[in-house]
């Protein structure tokens, strides 16, 4: 739905069902002018990247400001992670920080570019879509009140509520969708990819996840995706150890088209931690 953290990816259980499935998903669409800058660097077979010994000779940077500092349990098994993949013969440039980190957690711009992207979407695609459903944004928001107990059960429509609220140029969009890209990409993440000649970053994923709160919603602690999504970049996430008997990862980041890069060293950290377990039923306390 935007370009700056809603779009679609790869989840699966591993690094080479995530090749798979990449290899699947990426081709230049005529309905979407995003991926027409795509041509040329996509590659049909993603698996033959898979290199267990992919950490050797890799130059890996961690970006501490903003990217660690917010969870104690996320730092501690990032720290683990850093270690195996020094053991894994990569050489760990630390700190390799950002340098406009804490402006692109700051910036506005990522809202207004949001909330343009998410509202054009919306619109596109219920006004598109045949059936009896909304044609709108607004009408959806309508619809979901009108049918509050059984639509809204669960889940709030702030968020929507909000970008329909907000009504950008397209200007004002073009400008913003510039300042996001300047501040992610050229002094962002190729900046300091540039300055260490470095292959890729490593930061952790996200704080442990939370309980669900059916009253209050998601608590967010922090996380390392801002970024990559501002500028377009891929990243990869991988697990990377357990607290509170919950999976926490860590991203392997890097530049525009590195997905065989980026997929080289997560499988050879996969391969090197067994970090990853089967994932099993917990008991249920919130009455579904």
């Amino acid at each position: 739905m935007s370009s700056v953290g809603a779009t679609a990816t790869v989840a699966a259980r591993g690094c080479p069902d995530a090749a798979i499935l990449l290899g699947a998903l990426v081709r230049v669409d005529k309905r979407d002018p995003a991926t027409s800058a795509s041509r040329g660097h996509f590659r049909p077979d993603y698996t033959r990247f898979l290199d267990a010994n992919g950490l050797r000779g890799a130059r890996i940077g961690i970006p501490r400001e903003v990217y660690f500092g917010y969870s104690s349990h996320a730092d501690e098994i990032a720290e683990q992670a850093i270690e195996v993949i020094r053991k894994a013969g990569a050489t760990v440039l630390d700190p390799a920080d950002i340098p406009t980190a804490q402006q692109l957690e700051d910036t506005e711009t990522s809202v207004v570019v949001q909330a343009y992207e998410i509202k054009q979407a919306f619109n596109a695609y219920l006004s598109q879509t045949p059936g009896d459903h909304p044609r709108s944004l607004s009408e959806l928001i309508e619809f979901n009140r009108r049918h509050d107990d059984r639509e809204l059960r669960y889940v709030r429509q702030d968020g929507l509520e909000a970008v329909q609220a907000l009504n950008f140029t397209e200007a004002e969009y073009r400008a913003a969708l510039a300042t996001n890209h300047r501040l992610s990409r050229t002094e962002g993440i190729d900046a300091v990819l540039r300055r260490h000649t470095l292959d890729a970053l490593v930061m952790p994923t996200g704080a442990p996840p939370g309980k669900i709160d059916l009253v209050n919603g998601d608590s967010y602690l922090g996380g390392s995706s801002t970024p990559a999504a501002l500028a377009g970049y891929p990243a990869i996430s991988v697990p990377a150890g357990f607290a509170f008997g919950l999976p926490v990862g860590i991203t392997f980041m890097g530049t525009a088209w590195s997905e065989p890069v980026l997929l080289r060293l997560a499988y050879a950290y996969e391969q090197h931690s067994k970090a990853r377990r089967a994932p099993t039923y917990r008991p249920c306390d919130i009455g579904f």
